[in-house]
């Protein structure tokens, strides 16, 4: 990641303003030793249904936010529509074309594709959902437990043991299985994000320019922990 400039004119690091320690095991561990889930969630056109079912779609969701008892929050992101692999593709079916005038016709669908995105700015959009859980949240502490945690909190990242980590990991997928459950009552999909997926969606967040034009290769190769779920 690149340096940013303090106001005395001394060099950031990047890393310093990212409030995330790790990606473990399909969780984010923020410097509050604090973790997260983040669910990719598919969307539907509200504008296109029936004014019965907007409004079971309106109570339902109702319903979905009344029935939690933690914060979550939701994020869309949104970016230019990057079409490099399906124009790779297009070009590897090209080559293994034999017929020289279908050749030159996918040849000239690509580039007409390529420039039609490039120049129309198409923008695609993603829906996030992000569950929250605080280590604190898995027992119950005093006042004296709870000032030595903002003290901890303060200081940077709290070290969890792999039985402590793994006790809120199970408490925070309690949650997102409660999430998932009632965003599937309004129909869409979810799909939570495993650690790699976690990693390159970071990655292009905070360097959207480079994952533009360098995209991230062998992500499975990258020290960030397990993928599969426990």
């Amino acid at each position: 990641m690149a340096d940013m400039q303090a106001p005395s004119g001394k060099a950031i690091p990047t890393q310093k303003l990212v409030d995330i320690t790790e990606v473990r095991d399909g969780v984010v561990i923020m410097k509050d030793g604090t973790l997260r889930a983040v669910l990719m969630v598919s969307s539907l056109n509200f504008a296109l249904k029936s004014e019965e079912e907007q409004n079971a779609i309106v109570y339902a969701y109702q319903d979905f936010l009344n029935a939690l008892e933690f914060p979550i929050q939701v994020l869309v992101s949104s970016r230019k529509a990057d079409i490099t692999p399906y124009l790779q593709n297009i070009r590897q079916r090209r080559d293994r074309q034999k017929n020289e005038l279908l050749r030159l016709q996918m040849d000239e669908y690509a580039n007409f594709v390529g420039e039609l995105v490039k120049n129309s700015n198409i923008m695609t959009k993603t829906f996030f959902v992000i569950v929250p859980f605080a280590v604190t949240e898995g027992k119950k502490v005093g006042f004296a437990s709870r000032f030595k945690k903002g003290v901890n909190d303060s200081r940077g990242k709290q070290n969890l043991t792999d039985e402590e980590f793994g006790y809120n990991r199970g408490q925070l997928f309690q949650r997102v299985e409660q999430v998932s459950v009632g965003l599937r009552a309004l129909g869409l999909r979810i799909v939570p994000l495993q650690t790699n997926e976690l990693v390159e969606l970071f990655y292009t967040m905070y360097n959207p320019v480079t994952a533009r034009n360098q995209r991230l290769k062998n992500i499975g190769e990258l020290n960030v922990g397990e993928t599969t779920e426990g």
